[in-house]
């Protein structure tokens, strides 16, 4: 989550951003289980200058970055020439603390690692920007971690747009969810969800929901409908499914969720045996979800009958019974959601229906994410 939201925030904002591997090769394997491939490798970054240089969390990933020379003399010359760094959740303790480059500066952390930051200088806030440093606390500050440095690289103007974009502020004063025709989703096996994905689809929604719901101890597969696992999702982020669509076919799926991304939303509607998967998934009343553009898949195949759902702002006018306002609406054995920010919410609500509250809320508070209370 912090690595791809952070990469799609800033390049929303129009920053050219380098993922660079420290591994010896370019695709690697984030704490979630979700596969990521990097633009490059971090020897070919060792001769450039950054604006800035941002570290994403995770265990043992904060450990290999930190252990990795060519990324500690970037980031060492970033700070000594004042120009901008930061680093989130387990990273300002374990990677950025060893090299020396917390020094006199307020910083904060994840929770779990924050006895680790020297006791003057720790700060328990979400965001920390001391000087050329910005911290942030974990995987549910990710937004407000990437906002901050596209304030400090854009301006005030066009963070609050992106913010804006994202329904990070104008769905705030919304209800976080409405649930209608209530019904039980507890399963007596480990819930199977299977999430779809295509070129195009949007990489925050897919990232979140599958790390989000993997935290839960939910069984999640990422199936491409493309000939090749290998995706591209709509902020240039290169996702790896861990099957084709085919493939995941054979198997019953508790909950099917479609991510959004107008050009991935295309795509996965053309999908026959997608289309397949969801008329057998319906008929056999087991339950749908989509967010963002993608309720409109389900609204063109015919699923949402007279369903009460919401979506995008931009596609929320397709559907037959739309619900404008709550971040999430659920009704019956369908969940649907605005999608970008918001799809923590989503997440953590199929989480709240599948196991109950309790652990919602735990999986929210190792997110450093705010869980209501009710």
């Amino acid at each position: 989550m912090e690595a791809v939201i952070l990469v799609d925030v800033l390049r929303r904002a129009g920053a050219e951003v380098t993922v660079a591997s420290v591994e010896p090769q370019l695709e690697v394997q984030a704490s979630g289980g979700t596969k990521l491939v990097a633009d490059t490798r971090i020897s070919t970054c060792s001769d450039r200058v950054f604006d800035l240089v941002a570290l994403p969390g995770g265990m043992p990933g904060s450990a290999q970055l930190r252990d990795c020379e060519i990324l500690k003399k970037i980031t060492s010359k970033q700070a000594e020439e004042k120009r901008l760094y930061g680093g989130i959740s387990t990273a300002p303790a374990v990677t950025l603390l060893p090299w020396g480059l917390l020094k006199r500066k307020r910083t904060t952390c994840h929770p779990a690692f924050f006895d680790r930051l020297p006791t003057f200088w720790a700060v328990k806030s979400h965001i920390q920007v001391s000087g050329e440093l910005t911290t942030s606390q974990g995987p549910g500050t990710s937004f407000l971690f990437a906002l901050a440095l596209v304030e400090q690289l854009f301006g005030e103007s066009v963070a609050r747009e992106i913010g804006e974009l994202l329904f990070m502020h104008s769905a705030d004063d919304k209800p976080r969810k409405e649930e209608f025709n209530k019904v039980d989703w507890a399963v007596s096996h480990t819930p199977r969800v299977l999430v779809p994905v295509a070129n195009g689809s949007e990489e925050i929604e897919i990232v979140t929901i599958v790390d989000i719901l993997r935290r839960a101890k939910v069984d999640v597969v990422v199936a491409s409908i493309e000939k090749s696992v290998k995706i591209l999702a709509s902020q240039g982020v290169k996702i790896i499914a861990d099957k084709l669509i085919g493939d995941a076919a054979g198997s019953i799926y508790d909950l099917i969720i479609l991510p959004g991304g107008v050009a991935g939303t295309e795509r996965l509607q053309k999908s026959r045996i997608l289309k397949k998967l969801l008329k057998e998934q319906d008929a056999a009343g087991r339950i749908l979800g989509a967010v963002c553009s993608s309720p409109t898949v389900l609204h063109k195949h015919g699923l949402l009958k007279e369903n009460k759902a919401t979506a995008h702002p931009s596609s929320i006018t397709e559907l037959s019974n739309p619900v404008d306002g709550p971040k999430v609406v659920i009704d019956g054995k369908l969940i649907t959601s605005m999608g970008l920010a918001t799809v923590s919410d989503f997440a953590l609500a199929i989480v709240s229906k599948f196991f109950g509250h309790a652990r919602a809320r735990s999986v929210a508070e190792g997110l450093v994410f705010e869980y209501p209370r009710s």
